[in-house]
């Protein structure tokens, strides 16, 4: 046990994870199929719903990784603020295009859709793929909280993986989608008190926000950077990789993702969807603003204190800048308050991996177990396979989690190479399906191949183009590969299709255009904001 933990701090934490696995027995009452396990009845309102998105996206990557990208690593800063410009006007997008077809169409498995635009080969193939991509991110999230436990425990990271994964397993097993989005909401609180705190606490020592800014280097302060473009010149962290590719990234992630979507299709309405996408889109910057903050106080601290980054545990031979964030709370926080923030830091771990867990089971019960059931199983063992289903993904997320150390050198830029490999061919399946009638299902299969192949041929033999762009050139690759080789075929009358857009008529309504536009208004104040930084 590591003796920089008071009784206290263990009284905390234990009582945290108790409360909940007894809150998601509670919830657990509730569910009598599938459709209250994986959806909630849909019946779910706008504001817990985008804390719950909020908290996914607010994991132990970014509070463990955005802080590090921030002081310590090379080509770092506050630039990674550029990101959130994009974040707006990809929920413009989802209000106006994607949400109100899925919501018309009452789907669980957001690969329904491929099947029913598509055929059922498309539909495997894209739920396959999810299921392989976000399990192997996902083992990212697990192997960054696994280390900061065994900071703090001693007890080897074999062990804190198993101490991780049985505390989210279990409550999600028993609390579903509403455990899942109930306990995002208390997580969120929690972590966004203890950032607060944190970064009151070094500003105090600094001289307010100006004067951490003023004693980190001239670099990192600089928000903005339109100079660079990240097309072979090694920048990747430039302004328009970050806009451009961080606009497909938000669209796919949020629009095309099981773990993202299944929570927004859980809201009473369309309209109640569109709520909860703008909450998202409003007040995702200043959360980010907020950890990235607290990287630069704590790049001021390290500055002034010379024993603070050899502190930090090794991994070949290189300081665990992932763990500069709870070494600083271990070292400054009073007993208590050192509980509180480890409890945080478990919170966003779990916030991701009890989404994650939830939606790999829904597209493993919805597209392969009952696609392919003779009968329906009953409602009572729906739910008994969907619970048995999480149990397993539980075990292969927390398997894949020994293997994912060496991936990159920030938590948070590993978890994104992972996802960009294969968000633009995604979100091009989907648009073929949306904005055209020429596309057929080999087309967009083929697509999708050649689009993630294109972006591991980037990664490979082009280390010197942005992985950011990655999200732009899948897309292009799988959009214009699988339109070209839909024209080719005859084997249908394109004609006789009705036009995907027309579904959106009836649904496409109640208030979004102020919507739109308040998150307009909000990208430019924003781009503003960061102009005045820069």
């Amino acid at each position: 046990m590591n003796p920089s933990l008071s009784p206290l701090d263990w009284l905390v934490i234990g009582a945290y994870l108790v409360f909940l696995v007894l809150f998601a027995l509670w919830l657990a009452r509730q569910q009598r199929d599938r459709n209250d396990y994986y959806v909630g009845g849909r019946a779910l309102g706008a504001w817990p719903v985008a804390i719950s998105v909020m908290a996914t996206q607010c994991s132990t990557n970014s509070i463990l990784g955005a802080p590090a990208f921030v002081a310590f690593a090379a080509g770092g800063g506050l630039v990674w603020l550029q990101y959130e410009l994009a974040l707006p006007l990809a929920m413009v997008l989802l209000i106006l295009l994607v949400m109100p077809l899925f919501r018309q169409l009452q789907l669980v498995s957001v690969y329904a859709y491929l099947e029913q635009r598509f055929d059922l080969r498309t539909r495997l193939l894209l739920s396959a793929l999810f299921q392989f991509v976000r399990a192997f991110a996902t083992a990212v999230t697990v192997f960054s909280i696994a280390i900061v436990i065994d900071l703090i425990l001693g007890i080897g990271f074999f062990w804190s993986v198993v101490i991780l994964g049985v505390f989210t397993v279990v409550y999600d097993v028993l609390g579903g989608i509403r455990g899942v989005i109930y306990s995002d909401v208390l997580q969120m609180a929690i972590l966004v008190v203890v950032l607060a705190l944190l970064l009151v606490l070094l500003a105090a020592d600094h001289g307010g926000i100006g004067g951490l800014l003023e004693r980190i280097e001239p670099a990192r302060r600089q928000a903005l950077d339109f100079s660079r473009h990240g097309l072979g010149d090694g920048e990747t962290f430039a302004f328009w990789p970050m806009l451009i590719g961080g606009l497909f990234l938000y669209l796919a992630y949020y629009g095309c993702d099981q773990s993202q979507v299944q929570r927004l299709l859980s809201t009473r309405d369309i309209d109640t969807t569109n709520r909860a996408l703008m909450i998202n889109g409003l007040l995702r910057f200043p959360l980010v603003a907020l950890y990235c903050l607290v990287g630069v106080g704590i790049a001021a601290y390290a500055s002034e204190n010379s024993g603070f980054i050899p502190s930090l545990p090794l991994h070949d031979g290189a300081p665990q800048y992932n763990l500069a964030v709870p070494r600083y709370m271990i070292d400054s926080l009073p007993p208590g308050l050192v509980g509180l923030g480890l409890v945080a830091l478990f919170a966003a771990a779990m916030s991701s991996l009890d989404s994650v867990l939830n939606s790999l089971s829904a597209t493993t019960m919805e597209d392969f177990v009952l696609r392919f059931s003779r009968r329906p199983p009953g409602p009572t063992r729906e739910l008994w396979l969907s619970r048995g289903i999480t149990v397993a993904w539980g075990v292969v997320t927390l398997t894949l989690s020994f293997y994912v150390g060496d991936i990159a050198p920030t938590v948070l830029e590993a978890i994104n190479k992972i996802g960009s490999l294969a968000n633009g061919p995604i979100l091009a399946v989907f648009a073929l399906g949306l904005l055209t009638r020429r596309a057929d299902g080999r087309g967009a299969c083929v697509g999708l191949l050649l689009g993630i192949a294109g972006n591991a041929l980037m990664w490979r033999y082009a280390p010197g183009v942005s992985w950011l762009w990655w999200n732009v050139i899948g897309f292009v690759v799988t959009f214009g590969g699988g339109w070209l080789l839909s024209a080719s075929s005859h084997r249908f009358d394109r004609e006789a299709l009705p036009h995907p857009l027309a579904l959106l008529r009836r649904e496409s309504r109640l208030h979004w255009p102020r919507r739109c536009i308040l998150l307009l208004c909000w990208f430019a104040a924003l781009l503003a904001l960061l102009a005045n930084i820069g």
